[in-house]
C-alpha cells in the first residue's frame, strides 16, 4: 500500500472511530464494495478492531447502467455473514463519483433486511454527482476535469491513479 493510501485509511479509521463513538454505535456491520471498496474496507476492518466478520458486496446486477456497459464475465457473489436487520452498517467503497454505485449497494443491502442506519465512508470523493449521496467519512476530495478519472489499483500495493479517457 502506498504511504499516501494508508494515510488516507488511517484518518478515514480515525474519523470513522469518532463518529461511531459519538453515535454509540459499538459493533457495526462493515461492508466493502467489490472491488476496491472491499479492499479499503479489509483495512478499516482491521485498523477499528471490528470482531463481526467482513461483508462484501457485488452490486452489478442491481447497477442502472449494466445494459449499456455490459455484464462483467466473472462476477462475484455478494457475502453478508450476518442478518443486517437493525444493524448499523458502514458502507465502504474506493471512489464516490455519480453516486450510481452507492445508490446500487443501498439497494443491494434493503434487500438482505432492513439495517437500522447506513454510514458511508469512501476513499475519494470527487465532483460529478448525479445522485444525491453523500459520504460521511471521506479519506481524499478531489475536483477533476469531466474527462479525467481517478481509481484505486491494487490490492497490493494500494494505489490511487488519476487518468484522461481516450
Amino acid at each position: 500500500m502506498s504511504d499516501s493510501v494508508a494515510a488516507l485509511i488511517d484518518s478515514m479509521a480515525t474519523d470513522l472511530r469518532v463518529r461511531l463513538d459519538a453515535a454509540r454505535r459499538t459493533s457495526p456491520l462493515l461492508i466493502g464494495i467489490h472491488t476496491g471498496g472491499a479492499w479499503v474496507a479489509e483495512h478499516l476492518h482491521r485498523l477499528l478492531g471490528i470482531t463481526e466478520p467482513l461483508g462484501t458486496l457485488n452490486i452489478n446486477f442491481y447497477r442502472d447502467d449494466f445494459t449499456r456497459i455490459g455484464m462483467h464475465p466473472r462476477v462475484l457473489p455478494s457475502h453478508l455473514p450476518v442478518a443486517v436487520d437493525d444493524r448499523h452498517v458502514v458502507l465502504v467503497d474506493d471512489v464516490l463519483q455519480t453516486g450510481r454505485t452507492i445508490r446500487a449497494a443501498l439497494n443491494e443491502i434493503f434487500d438482505y433486511g432492513r439495517p437500522a442506519s447506513v454510514t458511508l465512508a469512501v476513499l475519494v470523493e470527487r465532483d460529478g454527482r448525479e445522485i444525491p449521496i453523500q459520504a460521511d467519512v471521506v479519506g481524499r476530495s478531489l475536483t477533476l476535469a469531466d474527462d479525467r478519472y481517478v481509481k484505486l489499483s491494487g490490492p497490493e500495493p494500494l494505489e490511487l491513479v488519476i487518468e484522461g479517457r481516450g
